[in-house]
């Protein structure tokens, strides 16, 4: 063959036939790799995604609870701030008093001071302190002893002191006697008895709605004795025994049975829609409220606070008559109690010397 004739070009050679070369294996391994790296970081990912599904939960209950704490301490801070400003206004209140009491020892003071006044004016000085002393002493402690005492006192000195011109204010605190002792006075001790009484029945009275059972209830029914039997008859004996006994429970079923049946039926007059409506639970709740009335009252009486004890007697009286039963005895006891209570205390008011402290004041003037 010659130089100048052209080469065929090879045969491409069958894939099947062509000999795995190192690069061919090495491309498996690195893909096997890459995939096995792959599978990796996704479990590491899904790890890493629920690690930071439980720290959002964390922080979120963390946060709820920081939340819960810092609503309490507003709460806490409320609650201080408040008695806070109770504390001030009992503080302004005693300094108040306290200015009060230093008032009348300043004004005791100058009066035991004041050696150049007369005899007289001394004497007048003198009681006019005592009868408002005792003023105030029969205002705090709620009796008229005080004023008495002092007004027999005055009467006393200015006997003694045997004036013609302190003639009218004799005669005023003999007014003045005369009408504090036909005063009637409240007696606070008796009328807090009272209504510790009526404090204690509170619980024993019953509702307006309350179950009503009868006087007596149904007697069973017993089985008649047995007469004597022979010996020779005992067979027959102890059949007739059994058909008593089972006639005899029998009779005790049916009872049972329409005993329970009349109770499921209960007919009865409740003027009161209220009281009707009341539930069973709301009975203690009730009772409660009743003795917390009749408690703000006690309180009241205490403090000379005759309205606010009316008031409170007044709704303890409605309560009474309107979710508690006015035919049974204990009820128409507590109504009778809360009335004489009522009744005592509608003459609580002191009386004021206004006579005597005007016949005190025109002595002053040298009138």
């Amino acid at each position: 063959m010659s130089d100048s004739e052209p080469v065929p070009p090879p045969l491409p050679v069958p894939l099947a036939e062509l000999p795995a070369t190192p690069a061919a294996g090495a491309g498996r391994r690195w893909l096997l790799v890459t995939g096995l790296v792959a599978i990796a970081g996704l479990v590491l990912s899904i790890l890493l995604w629920q690690k930071l599904g439980n720290i959002q939960e964390e922080l979120a209950r963390r946060s709820t609870d920081s939340t819960a704490q810092s609503i309490e301490a507003r709460t806490l801070a409320r609650q201080a701030q408040e008695g806070t400003r109770e504390l001030t206004a009992r503080l302004a209140l005693l300094e108040t008093r306290l200015s009060e009491v230093s008032l009348q020892r300043t004004q005791l003071e100058e009066l035991m001071q004041s050696l150049s006044r007369s005899r007289d004016e001394n004497l007048v000085v003198d009681v006019e302190s005592a009868l408002r002393l005792a003023q105030q002493q029969a205002q705090l402690t709620g009796s008229a002893e005080p004023l008495l005492a002092a007004l027999k006192s005055a009467d006393q000195r200015l006997a003694r002191a045997a004036q013609p011109r302190l003639n009218p204010l004799q005669r005023a605190i003999a007014r003045d006697v005369e009408r504090i002792k036909a005063t009637t006075v409240t007696d606070v001790p008796g009328l807090l008895l009272k209504l510790d009484e009526l404090t204690r029945v509170v619980d024993d009275l019953p509702l307006a709605n309350a179950m009503v059972t009868g006087a007596a209830a149904a007697r069973l029914v017993a089985p008649a004795p047995a007469p004597a039997r022979p010996a020779s008859a005992a067979g027959t004996s102890m059949a007739w025994l059994d058909s008593l006994a089972l006639r005899a429970w029998w009779q005790r079923t049916l009872q049972g049975s329409l005993d329970e049946a009349r109770g499921l039926l209960r007919v009865s007059r409740i003027d009161q829609p209220d009281a009707a409506l009341l539930a069973p639970e709301q009975a203690f709740f009730l009772r409660e409220n009743l003795k917390l009335k009749l408690l703000n009252a006690r309180l009241g009486l205490l403090s000379r606070q005759t309205a606010s004890a009316r008031s409170d007697l007044a709704a303890a009286g409605a309560s009474l008559a309107k979710y508690f039963d006015p035919a049974s005895r204990r009820t128409q006891a507590a109504v009778q109690l809360l009335q004489q209570v009522q009744s005592q205390m509608k003459s609580s008011e002191l009386p004021r010397l206004d006579e005597t402290l005007a016949a005190l004041a025109t002595a002053a003037a040298g009138r």
